[in-house]
């Protein structure tokens, strides 16, 4: 009889990183890691030696995935400002000016509409009970839902601005 167990998709939930090198297990274990965390701790993590960990971490380091914090034991700690160049780029990359501008526009529309729903220029500026209790047609969970949509087309948009400008600066160049 024919094994029918599927050997595709993604690994088990509890070791996502098995069939990856250390260097992989290492990197991903940085990528979940949200606080300043030793090496020995990752090391355990990716399931690798300490040592082998400390020098992917370093090499991480000069890459500026992550920032090494001084002390002993000296921590490690994900970079986000690496990451989030590393999107804008990305969208710079794969996208011309046009199509940037274009969806900076859309979002600004997006953005234009919640800031005359609540009359307000930021999420922020929005106190999300007093809308609900004082609205016939919204609850606190749609108001809540609103609020952190507005939130994200505000990221996105600088974003998207971010990679415009890098994408027109690199067409300029190229000239």
């Amino acid at each position: 009889m024919p094994d029918t167990a599927s050997t595709d998709g993604p690994p088990p939930f509890d070791d996502p990183f098995s069939e990856d090198d250390v260097e992989q297990r290492i990197y991903g274990t940085i990528l979940q890691t949200r606080e300043p965390t030793t090496a020995s701790a990752i090391a355990e993590r990716a399931e690798c030696d300490p040592k082998t960990a400390r020098r992917y971490l370093s090499w991480f380091g000069e890459l500026g995935i992550v920032i090494r914090h001084d002390g002993h034991p000296a921590t490690y700690k994900r970079n986000n400002a690496y990451f989030e160049w590393r999107r804008i780029n990305r969208l710079a990359t794969n996208h011309s000016v046009k199509d940037l501008q274009q969806h900076v526009e859309k979002l600004t529309t997006h953005i234009d509409s919640y800031e005359e729903v609540y009359d307000a220029k930021t999420p922020a500026a929005v106190h999300a009970v007093e809308v609900a209790e004082t609205s016939e047609k919204r609850t606190i969970d749609n108001v809540c839902s609103d609020l952190a949509d507005w939130a994200t087309a505000h990221e996105e948009r600088t974003r998207y601005e971010r990679a415009r400008q890098q994408r027109a600066s690199t067409d300029r160049q190229e000239i």
